[in-house]
């Protein structure tokens, strides 16, 4: 079934010109850039806002986590919006919920309201990263042309990575806290503008609903999932809960979405494409193992006296870079050695980089440590983009929304459960060295099982959406 589109336009009559796809693909590729300098700003200015606004650790804690709590629960809904209503208007609705969220943070006259705001650009966030994707699988609908778009499309994760701690820092020194979130507005008001102008309007509500029964299951369950991770370092009842819910939440979703069959928010025929369930299961570990090393080792450093807080985030700039170099030109790369290889091998590159740094005595010495992290920039880079491609290739144009939906549930959830699972490993072996190390291991291993996953499931080709098009 090929997508419906809003009257008299179409994604070919409109973006007929490269020139005008470049358009759409600058415009998308900013809002990818908007959400996550959004998110690795905020981390610098956590100690000035506890001072201004006289707030503890735990509830500084929740100025991160309510962003990250709203965007894994609701970013089911904004696939499913944005494939029912329009991926244009979702790509602008969470656009202007990030100015107004972000303009509600610098102005905020209490913690309260600042959490408030956080859970607001979440929302936002959710809107706009499913709709941003599922447009480049609507507009791009050669594969080659579209694995390559896909490829500077993932690049920006790396760019934010980069800029956002360098410039947020010398915001934070120059103009106060405030400024890390001021930062974001005129990015997002151009993302907004700039979609109205270049990107087509296309949505495919034939034979579907806002299903809010699965709607509302899912977001427990991943909602469930997310907060057992946020608490789950904390120890004590809350995290049990959470996971309970999920956990008890989760059949009775299948259940739902089972029933309302090509209706469903999240057709279980999906899971049926086994390139799909490859990508979801290699990006998750991927995570996995990311943003556990992320995590740990600027912790470890820190914590140890070897950096200061400013030069462990200049550390990660090398792998952040790399990852922005290659990841444009991770689509040509992969046409030319083959998709498969080109996942399986970068999945398990991003593992030697754990590997390595298990291999420093708490991240000492610095070369070695870089050389860790140096490989697992290198392997995001190889493998981000072809994984988004996979995972949009193996459905249909008309499920675009639901799928890139579901790819950043995988990014969510393997980067929520490495976190805690990895911060896990390091407390129980007493933190130091020798808790970085099984932390590191325990990582590498996760990502190598995903290596595995995509060798077996993903295949040159694989273009096959007979089953997810109904």
């Amino acid at each position: 079934m090929k997508p419906m589109v809003r009257p008299g336009v179409t994604a070919e009559r409109t973006i007929g010109l490269a020139g005008r796809k470049f358009a759409v693909l600058c415009t998308l590729c900013l809002g990818v850039l908007i959400a996550q300098v959004d998110t690795s700003v905020v981390n610098l200015a956590m100690q000035p806002i506890g001072s201004a606004l006289r707030a503890s650790v735990a509830t500084l804690q929740w100025v991160l986590d309510a962003y990250n709590l709203t965007y894994a629960s609701l970013l089911l809904t904004g696939g499913l919006v944005a494939d029912l209503y329009g991926r244009r208007l979702a790509f602008q609705i969470g656009a202007a919920m990030l100015t107004i969220a972000s303009l509600g943070c610098a102005f905020a006259p209490s913690v309260g309201a600042l959490i408030a705001a956080r859970a607001a650009a979440g929302l936002g966030a959710a809107l706009l990263l499913p709709a941003s994707l599922s447009i480049v699988r609507v507009v791009w609908t050669d594969q080659g042309e579209r694995r390559r778009a896909l490829g500077v499309w993932a690049s920006c994760n790396g760019l934010a990575f980069v800029i956002g701690p360098t410039l947020g820092g010398f915001c934070i020194a120059w103009f106060g806290w405030q400024s890390v979130f001021l930062l974001v507005v005129p990015l997002a008001f151009a993302a907004f503008v700039l979609a109205a102008i270049a990107v087509p309007e296309s949505s495919d509500p034939a034979g579907r609903h806002e299903d809010f029964p699965g709607q509302i299951l899912g977001a427990v369950v991943l909602g469930g999932l997310v907060y057992a991770g946020i608490v789950g370092h904390q120890g004590g009842l809350s995290s049990i809960i959470g996971l309970m819910l999920a956990i008890i939440a989760l059949p009775w979703f299948l259940l739902v979405e089972h029933r309302a069959q090509g209706a469903a928010l999240v057709p279980l025929e999906l899971f049926h494409e086994r390139p799909f369930c490859g990508a979801l299961a290699a990006t998750a570990s991927m995570t996995f193992g990311v943003y556990g090393v992320i995590f740990l080792v600027p912790l470890v450093w820190q914590s140890s006296g070897f950096l200061a807080p400013q030069t462990a985030g200049l550390a990660l700039v090398p792998c952040a870079l790399l990852f922005f170099l290659i990841a444009p030109r991770s689509g040509h790369m992969a046409q030319l050695i083959g998709v498969r290889v080109m996942i399986t091998g970068g999945t398990a590159l991003i593992a030697c980089g754990p590997l390595v740094l298990a291999a420093t005595d708490a991240g000492r010495p610095l070369v070695l440590a870089q050389a860790g992290l140096v490989l697992a920039g290198i392997g995001m880079g190889l493998n981000t983009g072809p994984l988004m491609s996979v995972a949009m290739d193996a459905v249909s144009a008309a499920r675009s929304g639901t799928a890139s939906a579901l790819i950043n549930v995988a990014r969510m959830a393997g980067a929520t459960l490495g976190v805690a699972f990895l911060g896990t490993a390091f407390a129980l072996w007493h933190g130091g060295a020798d808790g970085l190390r099984a932390a590191m291991l325990a990582g590498a291993a996760v990502q190598l099982c995903g290596a595995f996953a995509a060798w077996v499931t993903i295949r040159t080709r694989t273009r096959n959406t007979s089953k997810c098009a109904k």
